[in-house]
């Protein structure tokens, strides 16, 4: 059994999403965070390169009967992960799950289940909570300048027509409802809390029985409402964060730029400036303040750091911290993704 203070872990997938999304994260975290192993269905497949130090494996069972790894990360296909999980946790690991946690509310509350029957812990890999756009319209609202919220518009979106085009029938695992907006209800839910209403407007732009490819989500509070939208039809994409108060608005056109940084290969470690906003990618604070003095200011963004998810999630399994992303959360999300998908038209 593992007796050092480092998190061990091992990977079920060696795609996109573990290359650019886990690893430069967890290897920045070298103090707490052991990448032992990573299986990989056909070793190679896909061309991203390898890890020195890191074991490379076809057998899952060869993973799964590693006594020193404490915890198991699935980075594959949505429609893979619950028998994934099963065999996680019957192997008596800890377990993440990458987004979108499950295709049905009945199969996460299911596979929570079993985690409980085995006393493990369970938890969706929500690594958004840590976006700098997000995380620096929180300080914004936090500061009291705005006054007392109304309205929160957040936007998610592309101009990526070819992505529905080749899509020529629905399928729930390829939904933009499923595979993105998993992003944005789960930073409403962080943050704001279980709303006392939902409403939706879930498309599919190019057709009945096309992809699902726009989606519209408003969330109502006690005097407040949170919008999230998304789509494949923007040429011009709307700001990230628009919030409203009664004495201003603060308006953060750009997003988070981790993502940008790793397109490129540009990797948090040994890059002091990773993901960081320049001046112009600033968000604007417009208010007025208690005198009835006006005011316009720059925002420094905050920085985000998808490492902060391996910290919490170290804490947790290694300390007893409560997890960073809840069973209630993960859930609740589940829920308000299969009823607006029930509405799509």
């Amino acid at each position: 059994m593992n007796t050092s203070p480092q998190l061990v872990i091992g990977y079920i997938g060696n795609g996109k999403s573990t290359n650019r999304y886990h690893l430069p994260f967890a290897l920045n975290r070298p103090d707490t965070i052991k990448v032992k192993s990573i299986y990989q269905r056909t070793l190679g497949k896909g061309g991203w390169a390898s890890i020195p130090g890191v074991c490379y494996t076809d057998k899952l069972q060869a993973l799964l009967a590693d006594e020193e790894i404490q915890a198991v990360i699935i980075c594959t296909p949505v429609d893979s992960h619950p028998a994934l999980v099963r065999e996680v946790l019957e192997a008596g690991k800890h377990c993440v799950v990458e987004k979108p946690f499950a295709l049905s509310v009945a199969e996460a509350e299911t596979l929570f289940q079993l985690a409980e029957e085995k006393g493990l812990m369970l938890q969706c890999y929500q690594n958004r909570r840590f976006d700098s756009d997000f995380l620096t319209t929180q300080q914004v609202i936090e500061s009291g300048k705005l006054g007392k919220l109304f309205e929160v518009n957040m936007h998610y979106d592309y101009y990526r027509p070819d992505t529905p085009a080749k899509e020529t029938s629905y399928q729930k695992d390829h939904a933009f409802l499923y595979t993105h907006a998993c992003h944005t209800v789960d930073q409403v839910l962080s943050y704001f809390g279980q709303p006392q209403e939902v409403r939706s407007d879930v498309r599919q732009l190019l057709g009945n029985g096309r992809m699902n490819d726009y989606f519209d989500l408003d969330f109502f509070y006690e005097g407040l409402k949170v919008a999230v939208k998304s789509s494949y039809f923007r040429v011009k994409s709307r700001p990230s964060f628009v919030v409203y108060g009664t004495q201003g608005v603060f308006i953060k056109e750009t997003e988070d730029r981790q993502e940008a940084d790793l397109k490129k290969f540009y990797l948090p470690a040994g890059h002091a400036d990773f993901g960081l906003d320049s001046p112009e990618h600033y968000g604007t604070l417009t208010y007025y303040d208690q005198d009835g003095c006006y005011h316009e200011e720059k925002v420094p963004s905050m920085r985000g750091d998808y490492a902060r998810y391996y910290d919490a999630l170290y804490e947790t399994i290694i300390h007893g911290a409560p997890q960073l992303v809840t069973k209630e959360q993960t859930l609740a999300q589940m829920k308000i993704l299969e009823k607006a998908s029930e509405n799509l038209y």
